[in-house]
């Protein structure tokens, strides 16, 4: 039976496109018919969750017929410990996207525009088209480094956030403490600057800061972070942010009150304090980047050396057929497309045997390519 139905969605809708986060395991187990794929495209932690996270979940178990703590009140306790601050300045949220929209629906109004360098994580402008604000895009320099003069140049009359992933995804660079600081003493105040600081765990220059001294400091700063990299918690959504505490009370007034689950609360909280699963996470990614590193130099691949758990690789006109052809053999990467980057391809840092056998396959297509 045909109704006719009539409803018709925002018109803003009419230029969103839906995330893509590309296929999961079983997909292409599938679609190639393959019984072992390795998948390096999300940035995921190849040593799989913390310890310490699992077991916390198994003792939060029983206790599932409860609602969950509406304010996360103990991980947000334990975060605040862990960078010393006050629970105030801490927002727990269901992954960092949750807490995007969140600051979307705080601070945006219709025609508001937000500042966003570019290519980087499609969910900040995703945000903001939300709330019919305009994204003002700031090409990142040849290089991938950030424009520090473009980004101030670019802030009008009706900016109210300026987002900057640092390390950024999908290049790996990053922003050093001085040009965050200069960047934050430049803008006027009632500009907010969000830093999403997702993979900083895996930061080895000391230039770097996440920004969390600077928020300590006053700025109109929110530091965004996850439990899903280092702490390889992707499956159960679990985010925070750090900001002065009336920054944070305005995103409050528009979070939903159970937002983030039981069993990612107590996994969270657990987590933050295993320094062992860290510590090996960091290491493993610090030493397989390197190894990435030399493999490519050797096969004469271009790549943008990386901050973070994954490098983005430069194949040429080549790159979606090589990206093809590694996903028919079990292999997933991601391919640049998605950041207007279709001579690329972003690879997650994996263990070694995942690494070798990446390596392994990419050499054998290379040739046949040249």
């Amino acid at each position: 039976m045909n109704h006719n139905i009539e409803v018709r969605a925002r018109k803003a809708l009419d230029q969103m496109k839906p995330y893509s986060p590309g296929k999961p395991v079983w997909e292409v187990q599938q679609e190639h018919g393959l019984e072992r794929v390795i998948k390096l495209a999300s940035n995921e932690n190849p040593l799989g969750p913390s310890p310490l996270a699992l077991e916390a979940m198994r003792e939060a178990l029983s206790e599932l017929h409860r609602y969950p703590d509406a304010q996360a009140l103990r991980l947000k306790l334990t975060i605040a410990i862990h960078y010393d601050l006050v629970p105030e300045q801490v927002i727990v949220t269901n992954g960092g996207d949750e807490l995007i929209t969140l600051i979307s629906e705080a601070f945006l109004d219709a025609e508001d525009e937000i500042v966003v360098p570019s290519p980087t994580f499609s969910e900040y402008a995703f945000g903001a088209q939300l709330l019919d604000a305009r994204t003002v895009t700031v090409p990142l320099k040849s290089d991938f480094q950030y424009d520090v003069q473009s980004i101030l140049a670019a802030v009008t009359d009706r900016t109210k956030i300026i987002y900057l992933c640092s390390p950024n995804n999908p290049t790996g660079t990053f922003l050093a403490e001085k040009d965050l600081t200069f960047i934050l003493d430049s803008l006027p105040k009632r500009v907010l600057v969000v830093v999403d600081a997702a993979y900083s765990h895996f930061v080895s220059d000391e230039s770097y800061s996440d920004g969390v001294s600077l928020v300590r400091k006053g700025y109109p700063l929110l530091v965004l972070n996850t439990f899903s990299k280092i702490y390889g918690l992707a499956g159960i959504r679990a985010g925070y942010g750090i900001a002065p505490e009336s920054i944070i009370q305005s995103i409050l007034k528009v979070k939903e009150p159970f937002n983030v689950n039981a069993l990612a609360q107590a996994a969270a909280a657990a987590a933050i304090g295993d320094t062992d699963h860290v510590k090996r996470s960091q290491q493993l990614v610090w030493e397989e980047r390197e190894y990435l590193y030399q493999a490519l130099n050797e096969l004469g691949c271009g790549y943008t050396e990386s901050m973070s758990n994954f490098v983005l690789v430069e194949l040429g006109e080549r790159a979606e057929r090589i990206y093809e052809q590694l996903m028919a053999r079990g292999i997933i990467v991601r391919h640049g497309k998605m950041w207007n980057l279709p001579l690329h391809v972003r690879i997650s840092i994996g263990t070694r045997a995942e690494n070798e056998s990446l390596l392994a396959a990419l050499k054998e297509l290379w040739k046949q390519e040249l």
